[in-house]
């Protein structure tokens, strides 16, 4: 059954959920799209080990496929479960184990990109820090 997810920040939000539903942990979404041409979102996550990072990698891209008719345009580092790279066009979604994470620092590659709010689905919400 597709779902009425129309605007990137929604996709967004829904791969953060997925994500959450796997116990993904330290997610952020930056707002890209004045900043690049490729996508307007990054989701950005870890994972406490490799199976866990492909866990939540084949969840969102299994579920964008399936529930949101929203296929991955590429997917990259499955294999390993270090660095999953989901493409989905507007966004894309960097699923890190933690080591790798903090050697990569898109966060900090990104600083100055505006970061969004992410809905938890249990209905609160975690407020994004303003970009420097």
């Amino acid at each position: 059954m597709e779902a009425t997810i129309k605007t990137p920040i929604e996709l967004a939000h829904r791969a953060a959920q997925i994500a959450q539903e796997k116990k993904a942990e330290d997610l952020v979404i930056l707002e890209l799209e004045r900043k690049v041409s490729y996508c307007d979102y990054f989701l950005i996550c870890s994972g406490r080990n490799r199976r866990q990072v492909r866990a939540i990698a084949e969840s969102i891209a299994t579920t964008f496929k399936k529930e949101v008719g929203h296929p991955a345009l590429s997917v990259e580092g499955m294999e390993s479960g270090r660095w999953v790279l989901l493409d989905f066009g507007d966004i894309v979604v960097h699923v890190f184990d933690e080591p790798l994470r903090g050697f990569y620092d898109l966060e900090g590659l990104w600083k100055d990109a505006p970061r969004q709010s992410i809905p938890h689905f249990d209905g609160t919400e975690v407020q994004a820090a303003s970009a420097i």
